[in-house]
């Protein structure tokens, strides 16, 4: 049975003075529970703030079919947002957190002061258009209404999804920080910013929606099938990644799950569950 925990923003604002792990000896001391390989309790479970899906999946997955080979306890705590997990992770709420690509990071680090890094890229979930009122590209007309995410990243990639396939004209060189304010010719189309998480809502009410793939996915969408256009995946920054407070890097427990992340078993979990929706992008993260 899954002991995965949704902890709403209450919860967590409340509970992240309160929580916080202590250790207490070396690493070459046998009776303080640490691995010779990093720091890091290994007698305690390695809590992780994930999205539900795909990303708790996976981790589920890792728990229940891989960690205990590896001596891994895991816990999931899953987050419905994409700033609470990074908070609780630089507060030491929760050891790491797996929802993130590293162009939302980056910024998230710089406006907010926190110090999250990335450790492992995992997967891939391209952004996608999707529309309940049109079929096709060309029948998307000037007076009618796009959805896009409101965050500074997931927002410039959606703008730069509708420019690639010819819906908008940005200026040159805004790349992947494109805002509404960097369109040149809207084409007469009109655009809403919305949280993230709440665009797969507004489908009824836009005429189509530019909506992350995890997101997509809790929708009960098939971004490989249902989006009347898809990110590429050749060469894309976005990989979704395993993320820790910096100075955590070397903890046993992330380390383990670095590996066991990176398997042979996710890859094959992940192309047979979601059928080209989400795809490995396994390996170091980019600087």
């Amino acid at each position: 049975m899954r002991k995965n925990i949704k902890l709403t923003a209450g919860i967590a604002a409340a509970s992240a003075l309160a929580l916080g792990l202590t250790a207490c000896g070396t690493a070459s001391d046998p009776s303080s529970g640490k691995d010779a390989a990093g720091s890091g309790d290994t007698s305690k479970a390695l809590v992780v703030a994930a999205s539900p899906t795909p990303h708790a999946d996976i981790l589920n997955f890792v728990k229940d079919k891989l960690a205990a080979k590896e001596g891994l306890k895991l816990e999931v705590k899953e987050f419905t947002d994409y700033v609470l997990p990074n908070t609780a992770t630089q507060s030491g709420q929760v050891d790491a957190n797996f929802f993130q690509h590293k162009p939302y990071l980056d910024d998230f680090n710089l406006k907010n002061k926190t110090t999250i890094v990335p450790v492992v890229n995992v997967h891939l979930e391209p952004l996608g258009l999707y529309s309940k009122k049109v079929k096709n590209l060309k029948d998307i007309k000037a007076g009618q209404t796009v959805a896009v995410p409101n965050d500074t990243t997931n927002g410039g990639r959606a703008l730069q999804l509708l420019a690639e396939n010819g819906l908008i004209t940005l200026k040159a060189g805004v790349g992947t920080n494109a805002k509404l304010s960097d369109i040149t010719d809207k084409k007469g189309l009109e655009f809403k910013e919305l949280e993230a998480a709440t665009v797969p809502r507004a489908l009824n009410d836009v005429d189509a929606a530019v909506i992350n793939g995890n997101y997509a996915i809790e929708a009960k969408l098939e971004p490989a099938k249902d989006a009347i256009a898809l990110e590429k995946s050749e060469n894309n920054p976005y990989a979704n990644f395993l993320a820790v407070k910096e100075g955590n890097e070397k903890d046993a427990r992330v380390l383990k799950l670095a590996k066991l992340l990176n398997s042979p078993e996710v890859k094959k979990y992940i192309e047979d569950t979601y059928d080209g929706s989400v795809t490995p992008a396994f390996g170091a993260v980019t600087k």
